[in-house]
């Protein structure tokens, strides 16, 4: 068997497309949709994303809005960057690009983004709205994830979705998004801790697989059939790696996707459409 390839280039392309209509008809009501990053540190994976993500902005109509610290910042400086963020009015939306440096505190910093702004949909006021099924801006990477399979028309109803990876960022709402209506799926989530994990993997008609680990997941750990969702980014030497080794696994699975090119896209277009969600809603309160 070789698997059907799911890149994230024709999905990310139809809701950047979404998007751009969305945010011409708000400039058309006088309102314009801005995007910020704050980037900390001189991380050279986190400088090419941020990078992206801006491209992906203006091709979209959207205000890119980059704001850097050094990598020495304190945290009072980022608290006070972020305030900054909360009261600009050019900004409907941001993000903090994560890794935090060390010895900054992320759940601190997470915290005190203005949950109206929360373009990562990472606050616990946006997480615990979307728990409880409540409109809110959802995690960019699950909700990428989940368009990419409505594209592919891979149904998760009734399906036993393995996650591996339990992070606040992809896991775990994941997880949750995944058990609430309409995709209705059986999920699994495990993790470092998880016995026979070989076993664990293969039990599931779709496996996610989010731990940063690169080449984690051999052909051992995938059913015949399976699909395969590959969130895993590292850089090294020879460019970005997934935790999939993925040649191993295309022989097996029924669909895979790759590193790069496949989740990467759908997360920076996710990320777009919650800040034209956050701009619109701001819209409404005003009106």
């Amino acid at each position: 068997m070789t698997a059907k390839v799911l890149t994230g280039k024709e999905p990310a392309a139809l809701l950047r497309a979404e998007v751009a209509g969305r945010v011409g008809g708000l400039a058309a009501d006088g309102i314009r949709v801005g995007l910020a990053t704050l980037l900390v540190g001189n991380d050279a994976a986190s400088g090419v994303y941020v990078g992206m993500k801006h491209k992906a902005a203006v091709k979209a109509g959207i205000v890119s809005i980059d704001r850097r610290l050094d990598e020495e910042v304190s945290q009072d400086e980022v608290d006070a960057a972020i305030d900054d963020l909360n009261t600009d009015p050019a900004v409907s939306g941001y993000i903090v690009q994560l890794p935090l440096p060390g010895h900054l505190d992320t759940d601190r910093t997470i915290l005190r983004i203005d949950p109206s702004k929360d373009a990562d949909g990472l606050h616990a006021v946006s997480l615990g709205r979307m728990v409880l099924g409540l409109p809110a801006p959802r995690p960019a990477t699950p909700s990428g994830i989940l368009r990419l399979l409505d594209h592919y028309e891979i149904g998760t109803a009734g399906k036993h979705v393995v996650i591996i990876g339990r992070s606040g960022l992809v896991g775990r709402p994941l997880s949750v998004m995944l058990s609430q209506r309409p995709h209705n799926a059986t999920v699994t989530v495990a993790h470092s801790a998880t016995e026979d994990l070989v076993d664990v993997a293969r039990s599931a008609d779709i496996l996610v697989v989010a731990t940063g680990s690169p080449g984690l997941i051999g052909g051992d750990h995938v059913a015949p059939g399976a699909v395969v969702i590959d969130v895993g980014t590292t850089k090294t030497d020879s460019g970005l790696v997934g935790d999939v080794r993925f040649d191993e696994v295309a022989e097996i699975a029924s669909a895979i996707t790759p590193v790069p090119g496949g989740i990467g896209p759908m997360t920076i277009a996710g990320l777009l459409a919650n800040t034209v969600v956050l701009a619109d809603a701001t819209r409404e309160e005003t009106m």
